[in-house]
C-alpha cells in the first residue's frame, strides 16, 4: 500500500518582473494561452480549415480572430489608441470582418504559423504590462461609448479566448468525425 501520494498544488502565481496583481492576471491570461495551445495540439491541416457548412468559421479562422482582438484591445484601450508596431501590422494585416460584419475567413495557415502570430502579440502584450503600476493598471481609459481599465481588458481577453477555445475544441470534434466518416 502507498504511503506517499503525489498532490497537484494548484495556484495563481505573479508573474516576476511585474506589480504582483497585475503578474497574477498575466499568469490568467497565459494559462488560458497555454490550455488553448493544448487544445490544438497534434491538429492536422485539415481540421484547421474545416467548417461544419460554408457560413460557419473555422479553427484557422478563431486562432487569428482571437489574436486579432487581443491586438485591438491592447493597443486602442490599454495603451489608449497607441500605433500598431509594424512587425503586428503585417502579422495582422486581414481585417477582423467582412462588408457583412462576418470573420474573415482565414484559410491554408499552418499550425506553427498561427502559433507564431499568437506568440509574437503576446511578448508585445506582456512588454506593455511590464513596467505598469497598479494604480496605471485601475485608471479608467476613456473612450465615447465606455470607460474601460487595462485590468478589465486582461479580463476580457481571458473571457473571449476561453470562449472560442470551446468553440475550437467543438469545431474540432465535428471535424474529426466528419473526416473520418466513410
Amino acid at each position: 500500500m502507498p504511503t506517499h501520494t503525489t498532490r497537484d498544488f494548484l495556484s495563481v502565481e505573479p508573474f516576476p518582473s511585474y506589480e504582483p496583481t497585475i503578474g497574477r492576471w498575466l499568469w490568467m491570461l497565459e494559462d488560458t494561452r497555454r490550455e488553448t495551445k493544448m487544445a490544438l495540439a497534434n491538429i492536422d491541416q485539415s481540421l484547421l480549415d474545416w467548417t461544419p457548412s460554408p457560413t460557419e468559421n473555422s479553427i484557422g479562422t478563431l486562432l487569428y480572430h482571437i489574436g486579432l482582438i487581443e491586438l485591438d484591445w491592447l493597443y486602442v484601450e490599454a495603451l489608449e489608441n497607441a500605433p500598431w508596431p509594424e512587425e503586428l501590422k503585417a502579422l495582422f494585416a486581414i481585417k477582423d470582418r467582412d462588408a457583412q460584419h462576418v470573420l474573415s475567413v482565414i484559410r491554408h495557415v499552418s499550425l506553427d504559423e498561427h502559433l507564431r502570430r499568437l506568440d509574437t502579440l503576446r511578448t508585445h502584450l506582456l512588454a506593455a504590462f511590464r513596467g505598469m503600476s497598479l494604480e496605471e493598471f485601475r485608471r479608467p481609459r476613456t473612450f465615447p461609448e465606455y470607460d474601460v481599465t487595462p485590468e478589465w481588458v486582461l479580463h476580457h481577453l481571458i473571457q473571449h479566448e476561453v470562449e472560442h477555445r470551446g468553440h475550437i475544441q467543438m469545431l474540432r470534434s465535428l471535424a474529426e468525425r466528419a473526416l473520418q466518416a466513410p
